[in-house]
């Protein structure tokens, strides 16, 4: 099947796309040598800055990373709104565009198999950040959370007025779009509650697992891709970035074993069907409408019983693995489901 631009493994591109990634990556690399742009408030970052632009200077400064690619239309709603917000804070974070198909390193590097992707990077530790296009309201309590996170990490920030003297917390929010005092970023934010014991960045993707899952993916091998990650997972059970690329790979081989058009069909048919719901679900959620995907397997648990509701609820936990565990969509999905069960 075609999977939509906002949830779809990476595999192998025309050499006509491959041509434009190549410019494309040369022009970022002639503007990163320009005498102005690198120290805006949004940079391009290239496999070969990617140290310098974002490893370093996140050990002064939080890094808001941007995956995207030329055909992703999700991207291109989504990244005037980080571009807005890295304006609006005024060099409190810097946003780092990298185009994941001019930038194939990097894209391993990091596994990325569904974009737009967002993570922040914070005195070199990465830090798990949302999929999809989300409004900008979602956007700005994610980054507010993230500058929270960089207060407890004691990052230097921007440079402060002499004798000033700020809150952490006012700081985040204004990072974050917002007047201090102002609802939206809570203290439980991405991160929260790691030290500078947390991971750092490479740590996550050194098994040997990754890029074999990697090279499969871009075959367009999922069942070998699946291999590699279970590989990793023998080694360090619950990795969380080999448990999200399995789950995304599960995704799309159930998705391409289904008879779309009968799975809607059954769907509409049989609206308490545990079964009927869950293969909707998984063709909503691949093809990027997330949050329909959820809600409809929300709405079989409230309306059924017993095994079924069990069965139900089992799915759409399957599902959330997919995600990194803070996006903002499984986190108001979970809330939801412990309101129907208790």
């Amino acid at each position: 099947m075609q999977q939509s631009p906002d949830f779809s493994l990476r595999g192998a591109v025309d050499l006509g796309a491959r041509q434009a990634a190549a410019q494309r990556k040369q022009q970022a690399a002639t503007r990163a040598s320009g005498s102005g742009d690198q120290t805006g408030y949004v940079i391009d970052v290239t496999d070969e800055s990617f140290n310098a632009d974002v490893v370093d200077r996140s050990r002064s400064v939080p890094v808001v990373m941007d995956l995207w690619a030329e055909w992703c239309g999700p991207c291109k709603q989504l990244s005037p709104v980080l571009e807005k917000l890295a304006a609006e804070a005024e060099g409190a974070w810097v946003l780092a565009k990298v185009d994941v198909d001019a930038n194939p390193q990097l894209s391993a590097a990091l596994q990325v198999q569904s974009i737009p992707m967002v993570v922040a990077v914070l005195d070199g530790q990465l830090v798990p950040g949302f999929l999809g296009a989300l409004p900008e309201s979602d956007v700005r309590e994610w980054i507010g959370q993230v500058m929270q996170v960089a207060a407890q990490l004691g990052l230097p920030g921007p440079a402060a007025a002499p004798g000033a003297e700020t809150d952490p917390q006012d700081d985040a929010e204004r990072a974050a779009g917002q007047a201090p005092g102002q609802p939206g970023s809570g203290p439980a934010g991405p991160g929260a509650g790691t030290g500078r014991g947390g991971p750092r960045m490479g740590d996550a993707f050194d098994d040997p697992g990754f890029g074999e899952a990697q090279q499969a993916m871009e075959r367009g091998d999922l069942d070998g891709a699946a291999a590699a990650f279970e590989k990793v997972l023998a080694s360090a059970p619950g990795h969380p970035v080999a448990t999200m690329g399995l789950a995304q790979v599960d995704l799309i081989r159930r998705v391409n074993s289904y008879d779309q058009a009968k799975a809607r069909r059954d769907a509409e048919e049989h609206p308490g069907d545990p079964e009927a719901q869950g293969r909707m679900a998984d063709i909503d959620v691949a093809t990027g409408q997330v949050e329909a995907g959820f809600d409809r397997l929300l709405d079989t648990v409230g309306g059924t019983s017993g095994e079924e509701r069990n069965q139900a609820r089992l799915h759409l936990l399957r599902l959330f693995e997919a995600f990194p565990p803070r996006d903002p969509r499984v986190t108001k999905a979970r809330a939801t489901l412990s309101s129907l069960l208790f």
